[in-house]
């Protein structure tokens, strides 16, 4: 039964059609027979709407639905992108059954007329809201009074757009509207006819629905207010009567809440507490492009968010901070953090609890002395914890003075003088010294060690960290403290041995420089260690050129055999010295001497060549003035000796091919050595100009070459002599060959008879055609030999 039911075909039996202006849509009701409902089919209905101004088919859209027995019929709905004002619209449906191929008859078309023509004063624009959404399309119509014709259609500022337009309905097409500055579109009609023409206005403003409100929660301060906060979003470009709305409404009470909305930075807003403890509050953010909700439930009793400290005072001894602050939130117990900030800008954190009290405290201890420290607190609910409050204002603390703590880390430079020594001292401050006091100042105390005598001393002002003294040729101890208004800190002590040990001293340091070679991150020093020392000191000049030239000292422990030296004065190019000592009993000895470069760079200046001396085939070349000193930014590993013919590529024999940016290949040869100064290019031709050049190479390279020495070998007479051997002498032996030649040819090569110039063949009977012939029987032979037996026969 259900199979033939299916197989038939149902059309529709009523259809009618509404519009709803303020949606801009199309309500569309029908219905077919009752045997399909009571069958219960799945039936399929077309539906198409057709624009009756433009006699178009707009929209086709297929609509399943299972039918049941209640009978009731069907509704569908279509939104226009074309306000229904501006022209008359059409419906029509067919229906089948889903298992059936067969379709119904179309129905008849249903109409909704627009406005067709204006009875107003002046031209009608549709659609009458006055809000677009940034990003939509948008069609807007122009209706004019009967009798009357439309001029003009237009949008300012222009928009991309296309239009349409019969004589009394225009139709205007916007997409992808943008908002722009100004933030609103007007739309202009004008219509034209009769006794004058008449232009109508519409203003449209371009925004955005409201963003969904983000981090949206509520609390309490002090459980008197609720508090409610929220990110604004984007801006919606809609002021004024279309501006953003907000709305509270609490779920368990089902009322709104009155509260006025103030956004800054964040949105917020609040409302007195009552006995309710337990709230879900619901905020709806609205404009007419749409709107948003965000929700909220919560026990206000967890929800504390105390505010910040005020009135933060306290007191300092040499090493701890007694702070104290003001809570807002009277009746509340607290829990509570102090954070410190230090000179070098760490931080450390400090816990508390507070009472009920107006007032909390904290004693914070382990600090410097005279150092200056930076304070705030912020504090939360003890109870059901939920948030830290705002940080309090920061409040700055220096402790007392106390007396200096560490050691200064000493050194010196020794310089002999006449009658004795001058000694430079320098000094830093070590990892772990401290000042602990607003006025330090340095004394520096010497006194010969081997006899009593009265120490000497000077006071040196903080600013500076280097003095000159003089001692004579004894050993002497040297010691320097820092020194504040409290107390002196611990002696840095140091022994200069006497005269003779400084001479030993001085005539080691004649020792060779070992040479080194830099990285990218430092000068990397290697030395052999010594069990006898309990440390070593390694000291160089940030910059060799200068004087004073800044001075550097590095200490490492017993156990080390190379170091790392780093400074940002390093530049490239620069030679820097290095000097490592043993330390023992604050005695320093001389051990090793080390000189390189961060990073060696060619050199800048080629070799001058002084002279230059010419042979028939090779050439010798000096420059003997070519310093190999601290002056260059590299050492000097050798010479490059270029040459090659000044008009062809060169290709002499022990030499490698240079090939130069141009393609052209001089001969290349190397001096390995850099003290040998003085070369000789051999294998060159005579009477031939050359070009040459003499480059010195680093571990940087070379620069390139960029100038030549141009010479020319001289005429080598000792050729003609050779051309003379090999061209002249046997031209004249040839001459004279010649000359004699008959006379040779006759000795070595006499003539050889021929038959065919014998007189004999002269007869006339001795010839058969053109040939002579000698018969055998014309000869009277003396002897006949046969040496052939064929031979033989054939005779």
């Amino acid at each position: 039964i259900f199979v033939l039911l299916e197989s038939l075909v149902f059309p529709v039996t009523y259809l009618r059609v509404s519009k709803d202006l303020p949606l801009q849509c199309l309500q569309v009701e029908w219905d077919v027979g009752k045997s399909a409902h009571d069958a219960e089919l799945s039936m399929s209905f077309e539906i198409q709407v057709n624009r009756t101004g433009e006699n178009t088919t707009v929209w086709t859209e297929f609509y399943n639905v299972t039918l049941d027995k209640s009978g009731k019929p069907l509704h569908w709905n279509w939104d226009s992108d074309l306000p229904l004002e501006c022209m008359a619209h059409s419906v029509r449906i067919r229906s089948k059954a889903e298992a059936s191929k067969i379709w119904s008859q179309w129905s008849l078309w249903e109409t909704i007329l627009g406005l067709g023509t204006s009875n107003y004063s002046q031209p009608q624009i549709f659609p009458d809201e006055k809000v677009i959404e940034e990003g939509s399309d948008i069609t807007l119509c122009c209706i004019v009074r009967k009798g009357q014709i439309i001029m003009e259609f237009f949008s300012l500022p222009a928009v991309h757009n296309f239009s349409r337009t019969n004589s009394q309905i225009g139709l205007l097409t916007a997409k992808t509207v943008a908002h722009q500055k100004p933030s609103h579109v007007t739309v202009f009609c004008q219509e034209s006819g009769g006794k004058g023409d008449h232009y109508h206005y519409v203003v449209f403003f371009v925004g955005k629905p409201p963003d969904l409100p983000h981090d949206f929660s509520c609390h309490t301060r002090d459980m008197k207010k609720i508090i409610c906060t929220w990110s604004q979003g984007g801006d919606t470009h809609l002021y004024g009567p279309h501006s953003t709305k907000y709305t509270f409404f609490e779920e368990f009470a089902q009322k709104l809440i009155p509260c006025t909305v103030n956004c800054s930075k964040r949105c917020s807003c609040s409302w007195d507490i009552n006995q309710q403890r337990v709230y879900n509050i619901m905020l709806t953010v609205e404009n007419p492009l749409g709107k948003k909700t965000a929700t909220d439930a919560f026990d206000v009793t967890h929800r504390i968010h105390p505010s910040a400290p005020s009135e933060l005072f306290g007191h300092c001894s040499d090493t701890k901070i007694m702070l104290y602050w003001k809570h807002r939130n009277k009746g509340i117990e607290l829990f509570c953090q102090t954070e410190v900030l230090h000179p070098d800008g760490k931080t450390e954190l400090h816990n508390s609890s507070s009472t009920h009290l107006q007032y909390g405290s904290i004693t914070v201890g382990g600090q410097q002395p005279y150092t200056q420290y930076t304070l705030r607190v912020r504090c939360g609910a003890a109870q059901h914890f939920w948030r830290w409050s705002e940080w309090s204002k920061a409040q700055t603390f220096r402790t007392e003075e106390a007396s200096p703590s560490g050691k200064l880390d000493i050194w010196r430079e020794i310089i002999p003088a006449l009658g004795g020594r001058n000694v430079t001292l320098f000094w830093k401050l070590t990892p772990s010294f401290q000042a602990n006091g607003r006025s330090i100042s340095y004394e520096i105390t010497w006194e010969k060690v081997e006899e009593d005598s009265k120490p000497e001393h000077i006071s040196i002002s903080s600013v500076y960290n280097t003095t000159r003294i003089f001692i004579d040729s004894d050993p002497y101890k040297i010691s320097v403290v820092a020194k504040n208004n409290v107390n002196y800190s611990l002696p840095s002590v140091m022994i200069i041995p006497g005269a003779t040990g400084t001479e030993n001293e001085l005539s080691i340091s004649n020792l060779k420089e070992d040479q080194v070679i830099g990285a990218d991150d430092g000068i990397f020093l290697s030395w052999e260690p010594r069990n006898t020392y309990d440390g070593y000191i390694v000291d160089w000049c940030n910059f060799p050129a200068l004087q004073p030239c800044d001075l550097q000292w590095k200490r490492f422990g017993p156990s080390s055999s190379s170091a790392l030296i780093s400074s940002a004065s390093f530049v490239p190019g620069v030679r820097y010295n290095f000097r490592i000592y043993g330390s023992v009993a604050n005695t320093a000895s001389l051990l090793e001497k080390k000189t390189g470069y961060l990073k060696e760079l060619a050199p800048t200046l080629d070799p001058p060549v002084k002279k230059i001396h010419l042979t028939f085939h090779a050439v010798t070349l000096s420059w003997e003035s070519y310093p190999t000193t601290a002056s260059q930014p590299g050492f000097i590993r050798g010479y490059h000796v270029y040459v090659s013919p000044v008009q062809e590529d060169c290709s002499l024999k022990e030499s490698k091919k240079h090939v130069l940016p141009d393609g052209s290949v001089l001969c290349k040869y190397t001096i390995e050595n850099p003290e040998e100064k003085r070369y000789t290019v051999r294998h060159l031709m005579p009477n031939t100009k050359y070009k040459l050049a003499v480059k010195a190479y680093t571990g940087g390279g070379e620069t390139p070459i960029a100038n030549f020495i141009y010479i020319e070998t001289p005429f080598d007479t000792n050729t003609l002599y050779l051309l003379g051997l090999l061209v002249i002498v046997p031209s004249v032996a040839a001459a004279l060959c010649h000359w004699k030649m008959k006379w040779v040819k006759a000795c070595c090569c006499p003539v050889v008879p021929s038959p065919n110039k014998s007189k004999v063949l002269s007869f006339k009977d001795l010839v058969i055609g053109s040939e002579k012939v000698l018969k055998i029987h014309d000869c009277k032979p003396d002897a006949v030999a046969v040496d052939n037996n064929s031979e033989a026969q054939t005779l």
